[in-house]
């Protein structure tokens, strides 16, 4: 069996991952004892985002024609490809929170929604809250003003009862 046909099947691989994936990281993973690296892929399944190592060329051949192929010029040294299908700040976000506790773990780049980010835009990335947090955040802030005001509408109705 020739290599090109070896390795089609893990481009394919690859290219089903990053089809229809709302965010890409690259990983840099050198240095990462095999504790934290069974724990790191441990966080990242629970919140339902791929971990995994691939060979550079292997991401470079599957990225062609997508908006992943920004991600070209980063393929350098060890890689690893955290994918996220419908959190787009997820795979930032956690990374960076286990980044925290192993030091040599490092975000090189991402795409997130069709747009590339080197190693500073995905660490302000991260720090975007999820979703549901987000919208958590906002109905709390539709809620605040209406408790305030039926407080004090209590407080009048009280006050004339007395």
């Amino acid at each position: 069996m020739a290599k090109v046909e070896l390795k089609q099947p893990i481009v394919e691989e690859i290219r089903e991952a990053v089809n229809g994936a709302a965010s890409a990281v690259l990983v840099d993973y050198r240095g990462l004892t095999v504790e934290q690296d069974t724990v790191l892929r441990k966080t990242l399944r629970e919140a339902g985002i791929t971990y995994k190592v691939y060979k550079n060329t292997m991401m470079r051949l599957a990225f062609e024609g997508t908006d992943f192929a920004q991600l070209d010029k980063d393929l350098e040294g060890p890689s690893a490809l955290v994918i996220s299908k419908t959190d787009a700040t997820a795979p930032a976000r956690e990374i960076a929170k286990f980044a925290k506790t192993a030091d040599k773990l490092e975000i090189k780049s991402g795409v997130v929604e069709g747009t590339y980010y080197d190693a500073a835009g995905m660490a302000k990335i991260a720090t975007i809250p999820s979703r549901e947090e987000l919208l958590s955040k906002f109905l709390g802030s539709i809620q605040s003003p209406v408790a305030n005001f039926a407080r004090v509408i209590k407080q009048i109705a009280e006050q004339k009862e007395a």
